[in-house]
């Protein structure tokens, strides 16, 4: 009985058919976890680089209202329909909107460039079937 339990202490060299199959997975282990840790390398890296390119996306290019000289008044002309009369306007860069009722009470909306000096669209507004 003393001589199992001094044998079950000891370790016995493995068999060299066992000793090939444990050296492969030891140096299968260690392929792997050094791949592993490049690609968290990999992942790190990449996540630093985002966080510190913060790229703003560039403004959008508002055209101005073209100011006349000092001491001057800008002065224009929109030529609305027969009849016509404003219900509303608004502004936007170089462009205004006119709400139009128009002379058969029908609705329009005038885009005028002031910037060109032009009408650029009309559109007119209806109901739905």
């Amino acid at each position: 009985m003393a001589a199992t339990a001094q044998d079950d202490g000891e370790d016995k060299p493995l068999d060299p058919a066992v000793e090939r199959v444990r050296r492969k997975l030891v140096r299968f282990m260690v392929i792997n976890l050094g791949i592993l840790f490049i690609a968290l390398m990999a992942v790190v890296a990449a996540i630093v680089y985002r966080a510190g390119r913060t790229e703003e996306p560039p403004a959008a290019a508002v055209p101005e209202l073209p100011l006349p000289a000092p001491g001057e008044v800008a002065r224009g002309e929109i030529a609305l329909p027969q009849g016509a009369r404003i219900a509303g306007h608004a502004l936007s860069g170089s462009r205004i909107s006119l709400d139009l009722v128009l002379a058969d009470g029908g609705r329009a909306i005038l885009i005028y460039d002031t910037a060109a000096g032009r009408l650029v669209g009309r559109l007119d507004v209806t109901t739905a079937p």
